[in-house]
């Protein structure tokens, strides 16, 4: 029998206990920075599947290689700008003593990667220098176990086909106590929704009314099957991009991390049609805090990972359904199309 699971009491990462979320956001720039700190270092994985990804730090994640922990996690927009993020985080970490200690020097171990929301009606103006290191230390700074998910961090300048994207989060608690969150800045090139109707790909996953209670659109629309994209002009390499974490409580190896990221990108495949493509940078964090020591049989570990890929789809279609209009917009919000 499947393993039973329920959301968790915020229905969001920080649900894992050991992990703090903090945005920053700009509405003249229509971008943001999302982080996630670690209380103390997680074990971490990473998986890319798309084919335009914008990273930093991903190659020290691989099992193979010597540095397991990390103590944050950045998600940015603003494309290869938004790489310095992690330059602000690690700098807000460096002055509270954290870091992966080597010769007397403590290090902030701070993957990062990145979303392109530059053509979407924002003032991209900002001089020399890109604001988001700023944006990172600031977004550190706001960390807590209560965040804003829509139009905020990572996500408030974020686009799919024919709507607004944004920032997702959602959690499962598991019928043996082990906790599952993910955190995702939802910005594909493909459509989240089936066809234009407003049912939600994630639909069966869904736990409570928590994007919106309609299900599966039934009769299927006639374009159900149709691949519905962004305009044009944003569908092409490096222009989308959906970026996302996966928490656990559970203990796992960096080699069970990077197995927990893979799992969660097929919550991708579940929520966004089409989803990997090759003008996509999709990519998955993993994190593990180990402060549950329930441990994970081969039929349960079927479960967790099933359980991790529910999730994630879950996290996306929450974004999306928590979308916010704001001026300039040049897409519509997901309520849009509700009727009446």
């Amino acid at each position: 029998m499947p393993t039973k699971t329920r959301s968790g009491p915020n229905n969001l990462i920080t649900d894992v206990a050991g992990l703090r979320v903090g945005n920053h956001s700009d509405k003249r720039l229509k971008s943001g920075v999302t982080v996630v700190i670690c209380d103390e270092p997680a074990v971490a994985g990473v998986q890319v599947l798309g084919g335009a990804p914008g990273t930093r730090e991903t190659d020290l994640l691989e099992p193979h290689n010597s540095v397991e922990r990390v103590n944050a996690l950045a998600l940015s927009g603003g494309s290869a700008f938004g790489l310095d993020a992690a330059s602000g985080v690690q700098a807000w970490l460096r002055e509270q003593g954290a870091g992966f200690e080597i010769a007397g020097h403590r290090v902030p171990i701070v993957p990062a990667a990145i979303l392109f929301d530059l053509p979407n009606g924002g003032d991209k103006d900002w001089g020399r220098h890109s604001p988001y290191r700023e944006f990172g230390f600031e977004a550190a700074g706001n960390a807590g176990t209560s965040f804003d998910i829509g139009t905020a961090g990572a996500g408030a300048g974020a686009m799919v086909a024919g709507l607004k994207g944004g920032l997702g989060s959602a959690s499962t608690v598991m019928e043996n106590g082990i906790t599952l969150g993910a955190l995702v800045a939802v910005n594909a090139v493909g459509s989240v929704t089936v066809g234009r109707s407003p049912h939600f790909w994630a639909a069966p996953f869904e736990i409570g009314g928590e994007f919106g209670g309609l299900g599966l659109p039934s009769p299927m629309p006639d374009d159900a099957q149709e691949v519905i994209l962004k305009g044009r002009e944003i569908v092409k390499a490096g222009a989308n991009t959906t970026i996302g974490i996966i928490a656990t409580d559970a203990e796992l190896t960096s080699a069970a991390a990077k197995r927990l990221a893979i799992a969660a990108h097929d919550g991708f495949a579940r929520a966004i049609w089409p989803a990997h493509t090759p003008v996509d940078g999709d990519l998955v964090f993993a994190l593990a805090t180990g402060r549950n020591k329930t441990a994970l049989d081969l039929e349960t570990s079927i479960d967790f990972y099933a359980a991790a890929a529910q999730t994630m789809a879950r996290a996306i279609a929450r974004g999306v359904h928590a979308a916010t209009a704001e001026p300039g917009d040049l897409l519509p919000v997901w309520r849009s199309r509700i009727k009446g």
